[in-house]
């Protein structure tokens, strides 16, 4: 079963995602992870990447593809999208490409959460330089103020989490990723989560979905 996690920045898909491919042995497969590799290693790639993210821009069409199919063609299934597809043309992009693999998208989960709280969320993040851990100030905050509970390194804010560039992403997700939900109803495979609750009862649905395949 592969399946496409969508909402805002900020609503919960990568947290879910991460407990999801733990218990069920899932793939997750984030654009985001896979851009801040790339910027981390300084590639040209990652020069690019960087360059549209500072200013909440999406990353072009191409190059995000290229990424995305560099990674699951060693894989058989089980995959979890988080973060992609983020327009239309991504979408039939990712479904040409799953079949050149003999794979489908089998179950769309929208994590519907409004645009106040997103932000609130997302400018709470805190990440780890030195280790990756993330935290957030609000909903799990670290130990001790603005220091790793694994390295003890203190932690930072991504440039992507800023203030002004997290309204930009809220504005540019309305605009352009919107007509993935109209897009993917059409589909069949199109499943709506309250991601407005505990992070338990947000997985609770998860699983209702997974297990019943409700709305797919």
């Amino acid at each position: 079963m592969n399946l496409v996690l969508l909402g805002y920045p900020g609503s919960g898909k990568g947290t879910q995602a991460k407990a999801l491919a733990a218990k069920r042995g899932f793939t997750h497969i984030s654009t985001g992870d896979l851009f801040r590799e790339e910027i981390s290693k300084n590639t040209d790639l990652g020069t690019r990447v960087k360059g549209y993210i500072s200013q909440g821009k999406l990353v072009p069409d191409g190059v995000v593809l290229d990424v995305i199919e560099n990674r699951i063609k060693t894989l058989k299934g089980n995959i979890l999208f988080d973060g992609f597809p983020r327009t239309v043309e991504q979408a039939e992009g990712l479904e040409r490409m799953l079949e050149k693999y003999s794979m489908q998208t089998d179950g769309v989960l929208f994590f519907e959460v409004n645009e106040k709280e997103v932000a609130k969320r997302i400018s709470a993040r805190r990440f780890c330089a030195k280790c990756g851990a993330i935290y957030n100030v609000l909903s799990s905050p670290p130990k001790t103020e603005n220091k790793c509970d694994s390295c003890a390194s203190p932690l930072s804010t991504r440039e992507d989490d800023r203030q002004e560039v997290v309204l930009k992403r809220i504005e540019v997700y309305k605009d352009l990723t919107s007509p993935l939900v109209s897009y993917y109803r059409t589909q069949g495979v199109f499943h709506v989560i309250d991601a407005s609750l505990g992070q338990d009862e947000v997985y609770a649905q998860i699983e209702k979905a997974v297990e019943s395949k409700a709305g797919y």
